[in-house]
């Protein structure tokens, strides 16, 4: 370095220093926030505090703190030059957090659209049309080109990570935005400083496990886990060397004879048995290097085909049927089931090492009436997004009068058994015939249980019998009209028994 560019150097330091004196809190709290899950209840607060206004909608508090990011940023990178890795050891990394915070930013629109076009475009990948742009502005920010090929793959990462888990596991329930916040834990560890240092091309050796009862989104879950693996930039192709549709299969385990379903894991040679007229890749074999497989119904499987599959979390490798040749896996493993696992093992149906080597991380999927209870007002959100999937529309509205029919038809503290998968069909039901009066099945409420414990026990006469009947359909339906029409009986009547209980 020249005496002169040394006195330029110097300068620059002073300048800078100069900026950090008055923004070094701001770019403090923007750098944690930076590593923090988006969908935690730190990172709603530190935004609040970040964007200098009041509480609002999300998208009007990130607007400002992008906005004041961008504005404090341009005036540190006229002075850094692209020097940030010269600043001292104490503000060289919040500096460099904060730059990726600026630029991640910059091109978030971008990625938006990247996403949307390559989930319609399928297993081609899109061009990204940006990525030149991309790699100009990292340059600017002193970053190298081995770092901004890293970082254009990180940040369409993030991005689909959160437009997935956004989008796939919708509503507002304490219980379901923590499960939120696991699925970016599963995809970026609880510290994303590490992933971005040790583990950003290493999750295929965490397994995750996703417990919950039928119809609850486990399936949601798995692909938005599936669809948000690290895939990385081709400057050769100006494209990613995968497509997010393709590094997603899911199989159901459940529908296949064990036979069948080694082959359909595995994969079979031509004249392995019976019938196996031709080769056969299985989804182990289909599987792309970047991608994931799911295993539905995994309580399910034979013992014989645990063995195997155990093989694969181990070893990373197996043997199609009827070779003895060894193929590699490099993807990562997503499992689930609505069965009591620890039943299982203990029963001998379920092997304990293959438990342990799927259990890296364990995400359990709430039911919908816990949802519900944590939060009535999420069946209106959850019926908005079911009707925007069948219609492409939701006016507020319709979805208020679905919402009312649905309830009215089901009543107050509906068990809900067939959880979100029911709701649809529910939605689906009431647009076709304007009713939809749920299953009969479900928990019994203490009421209920108590009014059976009597009759059975022969302790009630014709009056107990119907005001324990009406209490019990009030409980569901919360109006005396509508326990009045079920129970063919007057208002009135119905009213004094449930005074009577108490009611």
């Amino acid at each position: 370095m020249t005496f002169y560019e040394w006195q330029l150097y110097i300068e620059c330091m002073k300048a800078i220093e100069t900026i950090l004196a008055t923004e070094r809190d701001f770019f403090a709290k923007v750098a944690r926030a930076a590593f923090l899950n988006p969908f935690g209840e730190s990172r709603d607060e530190l935004d609040l505090l970040l964007a200098g206004t009041g509480a609002g909608d999300r998208g009007g508090v990130l607007a400002a703190i992008i906005a004041r990011v961008a504005e404090r940023t341009a005036v540190l990178q006229r002075e850094l030059r692209g020097n940030h890795h010269r600043l001292p050891a104490a503000d060289r990394e919040t500096v460099r957090t904060v730059l990726l915070f600026d630029l991640f930013h910059r091109f978030l629109d971008s990625f938006d659209r990247l996403i949307r076009e390559q989930a319609v475009g399928g297993d081609s990948p899109c061009p990204v049309p940006f990525a030149g742009g991309f790699q100009a502005a990292f340059a600017e920010a002193g970053f190298s080109e081995t770092e901004s090929r890293r970082y254009l793959g990180l940040f369409y990462q993030l991005r689909r990570a959160f437009y997935f888990i956004r989008e796939g596991l919708a509503g507002s329930s304490p219980s379901l935005r923590r499960v939120r916040e696991h699925l970016w834990q599963t995809l970026f560890t609880h510290n994303i400083r590490w992933f971005d240092q040790y583990l950003w091309d290493r999750m295929e050796d965490f397994s995750v496990l996703i417990l919950g009862e039928t119809g609850t989104g486990k399936g949601a879950a798995a692909a938005a886990i599936g669809r948000s693996g690290f895939i990385p930039f081709d400057p050769k192709t100006g494209r990613f060397s995968e497509s997010f549709t393709r590094n997603f299969l899911a199989v159901n385990l459940s529908q296949y004879p064990e036979g069948v379903l080694e082959s359909e894991l595995f994969g079979h040679r031509k004249g392995a048995f019976t019938g196996a007229i031709d080769h056969h890749e299985g989804v182990f074999s289909r599987c792309t290097p970047h991608g994931a497989i799911f295993l539905d119904e995994i309580g399910e499987v034979p013992l014989p085909v645990q063995v195997k599959l155990l093989q694969v979390l181990q070893e990373r490798s197996f043997s199609p049927v009827g070779s003895h040749q060894r193929l590699r896996f490099s993807g990562r493993v997503i499992a689930a089931t609505n069965r009591d696992l620890t039943r299982l093992r203990e029963q001998g149906e379920f092997r304990d090492d293959f438990y342990y080597r799927l259990c890296s991380d364990v995400i359990t999927i709430p039911p919908l009436r816990q949802r519900l209870q944590e939060c009535p007002d999420e069946l209106g959100e959850l019926v908005a997004g079911i009707l925007t999937r069948l219609t492409g529309t939701a006016p507020k509205r319709e979805v208020q009068l679905l919402r009312k029919a649905i309830e009215r038809e089901t009543g107050k503290g509906y068990h809900w058994p067939g959880n979100v998968r029911e709701l649809e069909q529910a939605v689906r039901r009431v647009l076709v015939t304007g009713h939809y009066r749920g299953e009969e099945k479900g928990a019994p409420s203490g009421v209920t249980e108590q009014f059976l414990a009597d009759v059975a026990a022969g302790g009630l006469d014709a009056q107990g019998l119907l005001a324990g009947y009406c209490r019990i359909l009030y409980e569901r339906h919360d109006t005396y009209e509508e326990v009045a029409r079920r129970a063919n009986l007057d208002r009135r009547t119905v009213k004094k028994y449930l005074q009577q209980a108490g009611e």
